[in-house]
Parts: structure tokens; C-alpha cells; sequence
């Protein structure tokens, strides 16, 4: 990887979508970027990292209609229990 500007790597991941309780297809990219951004950090680079997580799409509002409820509720919801259980698990 060639940085943009010496010594310093930016990274734009896409996140989960947020429909579901988290699993292993979509927390596999947030683990394999958390580790990239960890190791060039390590050999000394700065690293600016963003990622998103979707909070619409057809599986959140089919979610949201079988929930009797608004896609933002059912996305909240889910952001909230996604992020408790990444952070429980680093």
C-alpha cells in the first residue's frame, strides 16, 4: 500500500448493516480493518479511519414492517446492541 500523503493512510470501510444482531459476514470487515489500522499504526504511520454502518436499506425496513415499528427505531436498536457487543469483546 502507497499512502496518499507519506506517513499517513486513510481509510474508508463500509460497516454492517444494521437489520440484525451482529454476525460473523458482517463483523469480519470491521475486524479486518481494526487490525490493518492497528498494524500501520504499529509501524509508526498516522491512520484517519472511518466507517459507516448502514441504517437503511430493504432489510431494515422489512425488519421494521415485521416489527410494527419505523426503520430508524429498528436501526437505532440494533446500533446500540452492535456496538455493546463490540465493545464487549475487545
Amino acid at each position: 500500500m502507497i499512502p496518499q500523503e507519506e506517513g499517513h493512510f486513510k481509510i474508508y470501510a463500509c460497516g454492517p448493516t444494521v437489520y440484525n444482531y451482529i454476525h460473523i459476514g458482517n463483523a469480519r470487515p470491521i475486524c479486518v480493518f481494526e487490525v490493518l489500522r492497528r498494524y500501520l499504526e504499529y509501524r509508526g504511520n498516522k491512520v484517519t479511519f472511518v466507517q459507516n454502518f448502514t441504517d437503511i436499506d430493504d432489510k431494515i425496513i422489512k425488519k421494521a414492517n415485521e416489527e410494527g415499528t419505523d426503520y430508524l427505531t429498528v436501526s437505532k436498536n440494533t446500533l446500540r446492541n452492535t456496538g455493546k457487543t463490540l465493545m464487549d469483546s475487545m
